[in-house]
């Protein structure tokens, strides 16, 4: 009876309408749990079991709980809420500074891989669009070269990549790091450091945003809003600002028991997010702070404040330039919605409502005809933003509402009049006319994406790199190959012929083959 209600309760849960794979999964442990308690139960206490057998049975079970938990420990949630277990005796030697700084003139000015650059998150223009050169389409008979591969501090932070530097955001022991890799061998160049550490079991530990790379400087936001400006040559400091502060939050605001601050204090939640923006000779950062300091510009040199504006709640996506009417703004996925703002002094431009009590996460797609679309996960879609422009004043209206994607953590593509993006962890292309679903196929989990040359390539969440065809009628799916163990959430870095990628417990450098010139000229 047991077992029969424990599998009518799974087939009811896997067949409902909600489309949220983190809600389901959740119910189904629920029903698990509740399942296992009844049966023991039942066999201890009223089942026609000799006594004897009852003990036997008990203190197996006690046995293997001790022997898990002596073997195992808990890490984290997957993406769709699966508890991840780890070895308790794992353990890792990080690279340091120290043992494999380069010896002076080591590293010459005119550097073979000067030309290698991916300056911020999700590549030159933040939109997982990557220039260069086409890849090999069979990772089997033409293998990806590994580079290196090593462990490294937790962090969900990605690559920033100028020349042969490549550098990411760390988690060693109770400081936040930024450290710069040499792209060829691993070796650590620098490494900088400040007080602070964010951890939690669901979101995991460690700084969250990819660092960003200008005119020489290095910038990055910690998980707890340390904003740094480094010397990219050589790691050294020259200003730093805690956007909390700036913003006038407090940092022992309380939580909400829906996981959103109940004082706005997002480095109390799963950490700031937000990738630095450069604008002009500013750069800016999403602090949602009130009164008009939700997103803050500070001077590139000297990281005094230039400006502030808005006053929506602070999500988890990173500001990014568009161009609307003519007029670049600079938008933004708040936990309110969608926001524009003036790269001049920061004042709002226009505004859109998306609120629901959910993280916003993934970017905002620009698309032709001042369109915008937005998506988010928990089972919310995706929504067509028209921008309007009549007698000097701006308006934002909704297009269209679809289910058919659903960026919880990813980001999506735009190619050809269609999106291409990870619907809740399985891969799909819809069309921007009305977001329609053309396909949905590929249990790739939740990645993140980048694209190049009619081709996507997919960090998956298990590890692995997928090469696909940016298909708007079937998946296609070229190759792929083992990259790391374990869960990635991290996006990729893509510059030239090396692919850089990271999770929460190792980075490794390979170098992709590119496609022969009879293959480039087929693409």
């Amino acid at each position: 009876m047991i077992v029969g209600g424990f599998a009518f309760a799974v087939a009811l849960i896997w067949s409902s309408a909600s489309e949220d794979q983190a809600n389901r999964v959740l119910a189904i442990l629920s029903a698990t749990a509740l399942a296992s308690i009844l049966m023991v139960t039942w066999v201890l206490f009223f089942s026609r079991l000799a006594k004897r057998t009852r003990l036997v049975i008990f203190g197996g079970l006690v046995g293997v709980a001790v022997l898990f938990s002596a073997c195992f420990r808990f890490s984290q949630f997957s993406g769709n809420m699966m508890p991840l277990y780890e070895w308790r005796w794992a353990k890792r030697t990080l690279p340091t500074a120290e043992s494999q700084a380069p010896k002076p003139g080591a590293e010459p000015d005119a550097h073979p891989l000067a030309k290698l650059s991916f300056p911020q998150f999700l590549g030159p223009s933040r939109d997982c669009k990557v220039p260069g050169p086409g890849l090999a389409t069979d990772w089997t008979t033409q293998p990806p070269e590994t580079l290196w591969r090593q462990p490294i501090g937790p962090a969900w932070s990605g690559f920033a990549v100028a020349g042969h530097r490549a550098v990411t955001q760390e988690q060693r022991d109770e400081n936040e790091a930024v450290v710069c890799y040499n792209v060829q061998t691993g070796s650590v160049l620098w490494l900088h450091t400040d007080p602070g550490q964010y951890k939690t079991a669901i979101a995991g530990e460690g700084p969250r945003a990819t660092p960003t790379i200008h005119n020489g400087m290095v910038y990055t936001l910690g998980a707890t809003g340390t904003l740094n400006c480094l010397k990219l040559a050589t790691g050294k400091p020259v200003w730093r600002r805690n956007i909390a502060a700036d913003a006038g939050l407090k940092l022992d605001d309380p939580v909400d028991q829906s996981g959103l601050s109940a004082n706005r204090n997002k480095s109390k939640e799963w950490g700031y997010a937000s990738s630095p923006l450069m604008v002009d000779d500013n750069v800016v950062v999403s602090a949602g702070g009130e009164n008009g300091r939700s997103l803050l510009a500070y001077n590139t040199a000297t990281g005094e404040p230039a400006w502030a504006g808005g006053s929506s709640r602070a999500g988890y996506s990173s500001a990014r330039l568009a161009k609307l009417h003519g007029e670049t703004q600079v938008v933004i996925f708040n936990q309110d919605g969608l926001a524009a703002h003036s790269p001049k002094d920061g004042s709002i431009r226009w505004e859109f409502d998306w609120n629901v009590p959910y993280p916003h996460v993934s970017m905002p797609v620009t698309l032709p005809d001042n369109r915008i679309l937005l998506s988010l996960g928990y089972g919310k879609g995706s929504k067509l933003v028209q921008v309007d422009f009549e007698n000097g004043s701006f308006a934002a209206r909704e297009l269209w509402k679809s289910n058919r994607m659903k960026a919880k953590f990813t980001n999506l593509i735009f190619h050809n009049g269609h999106v291409f993006g990870l619907d809740d962890g399985i891969f799909a292309c819809i069309d921007t006319g009305r977001g329609r679903r053309k396909w949905k196929d590929g249990r790739y989990g939740h990645g993140q994406i980048l694209f190049r040359a009619n081709h996507i390539l997919v960090m998956a969440e298990n590890g692995e790199v997928i090469l696909l065809e940016a298909n708007p009628e079937k998946q296609v799916e070229l190759t792929r190959f083992t990259a790391l163990d374990g869960k990635t959430w991290n996006p990729p870095a893509l510059t030239g012929e090396y692919l850089l990628v990271r999770n929460h417990r190792e980075a490794a450098c390979y170098k992709l083959p590119l496609a022969k010139p009879a293959e480039v000229a087929a693409q």
